[in-house]
């Protein structure tokens, strides 16, 4: 009888990227983590010895841990957050059943630090249209759920960066930026090892849309005056990220699931 309490590879791909994603909690220990240092996209990592300590911080959420083998570690861990009220689910096979799926793997040295409650923050210009929307869209979705994003004047965006410790992108001269045809989404996409073909197909409609190139993907022009109209209804860069995340899922889905469905107004009615 297949367990309660497990969760397949191929059942949490299906997860990733969603808005209703679990957390994904990486148990493995020092030896293991070194070995491989990516990460599932998003996870966060803890001590598996220590869950008594820090399992209430995921009080209410859906959880899938993940250790090496899906063994001992993880199968503690979810028990225990279980004992706590924590729907809590175990990778079955664990990383290594995750790898050998070819699941999506975060490269985490490109991540930027982390403040003290354990958090990326980022730093970019106000009024945000499109690359500036689907960045952080990327970063929650398959990064870190927790990102900070900082909207400033432009003239600001390094001495801010600098002065709270947060990571410049979509400006001239940083890191994080457009490389030659290929926008900052492109980029993000490359170097965090999330190269998949949703993303790839997302990345070509952004790119398209953010550099007047609609010629790229026919979906660019609706991406481009959704983005514009969106820019238009929010006073507040915060209020708009939020709404346009919704924008960049409902993008997302298509790519994954819906670019050969078709909609047409029904035929006309059989004569009587």
């Amino acid at each position: 009888m297949p367990s309660t309490i497990e969760i397949t590879a191929a059942q949490l791909t299906r997860l990733v990227g969603l808005p209703t994603a679990p957390i994904i909690i990486d148990v493995r220990t020092p030896e293991d983590f070194n070995e491989d240092p990516r990460l599932l996209p998003a996870a966060t990592r803890r001590d598996p010895l220590m869950v008594s300590h820090w399992a209430t911080e995921f009080a209410g959420s859906e959880v899938v841990v993940v250790c090496q083998k899906g063994l001992k570690l993880s199968q503690g861990v979810t028990a225990w957050l279980l004992h706590e009220g924590i729907k809590a689910e175990s990778l079955e096979g664990g990383f290594e059943a995750w790898r050998a799926t070819g699941g999506l793997l975060l490269d985490p040295d490109k991540l930027p630090p982390r403040d003290r409650m354990g958090r990326t923050i980022w730093v970019t210009r106000t009024r945000p249209k499109i690359d500036r929307i689907a960045c952080p869209w990327l970063i929650r979705r398959f990064i870190d759920r927790a990102a900070v994003f900082l909207f400033v004047a432009a003239s600001e965006v390094e001495a801010v960066a600098e002065r709270f410790r947060a990571m410049p992108f979509d400006i001239e001269n940083v890191f994080w930026s457009h490389r030659g045809e290929r926008c900052t989404f492109d980029v993000m996409i490359e170097e965090f090892g999330l190269a998949s073909d949703p993303l790839n197909r997302l990345a070509t409609i952004v790119r398209a849309a953010d550099t007047a190139r609609l010629d790229l993907a026919p979906q660019a022009a609706g991406l481009l005056a959704a983005s514009l109209g969106l820019s238009r209804m929010f006073r507040d860069d915060l209020r708009q990220l939020e709404a346009g995340m919704l924008l960049y899922d409902a993008f997302y889905r298509w790519c994954r699931d819906a670019t050969a469905e078709t909609h047409n107004w029904p035929s006309a009615l059989k004569p009587l």
